[in-house]
């Protein structure tokens, strides 16, 4: 494949940022055999796509295999996947799926349901997807030799902050409830990590945990419970950006080119069983998050209620580790990430 036909999938400016950023990275991943569930969802495309454009940029040789039960639709999309000789996609269900028939050196788990509604309405049906799915993955990896297993876990292990908490570090003891049935998600992110930690007890694979919070850039979906795609949307066909809530939510958002990095940094230098915080410290309000992305549409926005008396929902990460022990950075400032993702829409709808 052409770096021309994966621009497609993601801004050339993009790509080669990641090469240029992450070549020492990406260099130790040299003629490494990656398996990357999830690869049609919005993590998923972004890597692929990355790690296909290092394999030209930098002459690497790299073989990925990518699952997905969208990998399908994501050939459909951009045929010119089919082509590479150095991909392989499968399209199958990660709970289900038979493995791979040959050997493997590096996993990156990232499949799981970005549903809201489904943790809402099926909270059960949740909990078994990211339980089950990340069980037989690992089994997999360790069956096939793979070396190193990254999981992408989730902030929402943290559970809600307390009043005064302005952002999480990993030595946070805070928990999700337990008996509160909306916190599937959360909790399946944590057996997720404990299911990882068993498989790696006997030192047979080192498991990598990136505990991820808000991201936004191309790909991210417009139409699920994401305030920033959904703003971006307003944007583009309402011409009015629309908070549902009052907009006193705090949060902060790591561009997906700088999110590549973050996650393959994390596999290849992170500590085994170390848990690192992926997401930017820069936070804001939805309330200021829509202003901006107004003003960068060239619109108004409205926010739907006034403040309550409840303390605001933080959903911030302390990156201290991971820019402390892996020289992590956020390259990529907000407005910058809104301008990039606005234009991507704008141009290529969100695919």
């Amino acid at each position: 494949m052409k770096t021309d036909d994966l621009i497609h999938m993601v801004p050339e400016a993009d790509l080669d940022a990641i090469v240029t950023r992450g070549a020492p990275v990406l260099s130790e991943l040299d003629s490494r055999r990656i398996l990357i569930t999830g690869v049609s969802g919005f993590f998923g495309k972004w890597l692929l796509a990355s790690l296909l454009h290092a394999n030209r940029a930098l002459g690497l040789r790299l073989r990925v295999t990518g699952v997905a039960r969208g990998a399908s639709v994501l050939l459909r999309t951009y045929p010119a996947l089919a082509a590479d000789g150095s991909l392989r996609l499968v399209d199958a269900d990660v709970t289900t799926w038979t493995g791979p028939t040959e050997p493997l050196d590096d996993v990156l788990h990232l499949a799981t349901p970005a549903s809201a509604t489904l943790n809402r309405d099926r909270p059960d049906e949740m909990l078994r997807i990211i339980t089950e799915g990340t069980k037989n993955v690992l089994e997999h990896s360790r069956a096939r030799g793979a070396r190193r297993v990254l999981l992408a876990s989730s902030g929402a292990v943290y559970g809600k902050l307390g009043p005064g908490v302005n952002s999480v570090a990993e030595s946070y003891v805070g928990a999700p409830d337990p008996l509160d049935v909306g916190t599937s998600y959360h909790q399946g992110k944590r057996l997720a990590e404990h299911l990882g930690a068993l498989a790696a007890r006997d030192g047979s694979l080192e498991l990598k945990v990136a505990r991820c919070f808000a991201f936004a850039g191309p790909h991210l979906p417009t139409d699920v419970h994401f305030a920033f795609g959904n703003f971006l949307r307003d944007a583009i066909e309402r011409q009015h950006v629309y908070v549902m809530g009052d907009g006193t939510a705090v949060r902060s958002y790591l561009y997906a080119a700088d999110l590549v990095i973050w996650l393959l940094t994390v596999l290849v230098r992170g500590a085994p069983s170390r848990p690192y915080n992926v997401g930017s410290e820069h936070a804001v309000t939805i309330e200021r998050l829509a202003a901006r992305i107004a003003a960068h549409a060239g619109c108004g926005y409205t926010v739907a209620r006034k403040p309550g008396s409840d303390p605001p929902d933080v959903y911030v990460p302390g990156t201290a580790r991971a820019r402390a022990e892996l020289g992590l950075l956020e390259w990529t400032d907000l407005d910058a990430c809104i301008a990039s993702t606005l234009a991507f829409l704008r141009t290529r709808g969100s695919a």
